[in-house]
């Protein structure tokens, strides 16, 4: 027959009473599930904002570039890639304009969006051709989750938008 202390009786409860038990952890855990349901909607539509924000300031950006060329080349850059270049290789040449950032230039795509220059009327001027206007495309990377609206514009500086995320820009910016 083993007879308790005070003291043995004591470290027992004491070792009861640490840590929680499953019923507590699942109510935490519930309540943190809770909460990641409304948080994560909203952290992707703001997202989804900034891409789209960023899409607009980029569009802005490249229009700059393109007057900077056409002032320099009187002719504007086709394709994109032209306004890039990097700028440790030496001075800007009508191939390299280094005029954007070179990973822009070069892939096309920053912020979820793809952006694109496509040429559009062209002159010959000794022996070279000139385009004359361009027209810029900015769409997202996957609609819905990266932007909702397509984004246009061309050599006169108005963009546009669609808003199901296409290349069809009727609407004006504000």
């Amino acid at each position: 027959m083993t007879t308790k202390t005070m003291w043995n009786v004591q470290d027992e409860t004491a070792n009861l009473e640490a840590g929680f038990t499953l019923i507590e952890l699942l109510i935490v855990m519930s309540i943190i599930l809770i909460i990641m349901m409304f948080a994560v909607p909203q952290v992707l539509k703001l997202r989804k904002g900034a891409n789209e924000s960023s899409a607009i300031q980029t569009i802005h950006v490249i229009n700059a570039a393109e007057a900077s060329y056409n002032n320099g080349a009187n002719g504007y850059a086709c394709p994109l890639s032209i306004l890039g270049g990097d700028p440790k290789a030496g001075a800007p040449t009508p191939q390299s304009a280094q005029l954007l950032d070179p990973a822009l230039a070069a892939t096309g795509m920053k912020a979820g969006y793809i952006f694109t220059v496509t040429c559009g009327s062209k002159v010959t001027i000794a022996n070279q051709d000139v385009y004359t206007s361009y027209e810029l495309i900015a769409v997202p990377q996957t609609v819905g989750k990266t932007g909702d609206k397509g984004y246009c514009s061309d050599e006169n500086n108005v963009v546009k938008y669609d808003m199901a995320g296409g290349t069809n820009c009727t609407q004006q910016m504000q």
